[in-house]
């Protein structure tokens, strides 16, 4: 078993002590079993994911710009007309 120290606001000592004597359990043991109850309730993290890329897709040969299709988006904003 690992022995560590903690820091907690005095407040949370006394309530703390106060909680172990009320049920005859020691500090330890309670932060013992409120570390098992919190990973529980809070699995570990996937491992870290491939980044995000953007899907290609066939345009069955077709080949337009973003250039071009920006242009051809103003052009039927500006006249109100849209493409079937």
């Amino acid at each position: 078993m690992t022995r560590t120290q903690i820091q907690l606001p005095d407040d949370l000592y006394r309530r703390a002590k106060q909680f172990g004597e009320e049920r005859e359990m020691s500090l330890a043991e309670m932060t013992r079993r409120g570390l098992e109850l919190l990973l529980s309730r809070y699995p570990a993290a996937e491992k870290a994911r491939q980044p995000w890329k953007l899907p290609k897709i066939d345009g069955g040969q077709l080949q337009v710009s973003l250039e071009q299709l920006h242009e051809i988006a103003a052009e039927e904003e500006s006249s109100g007309h849209q493409r079937p």
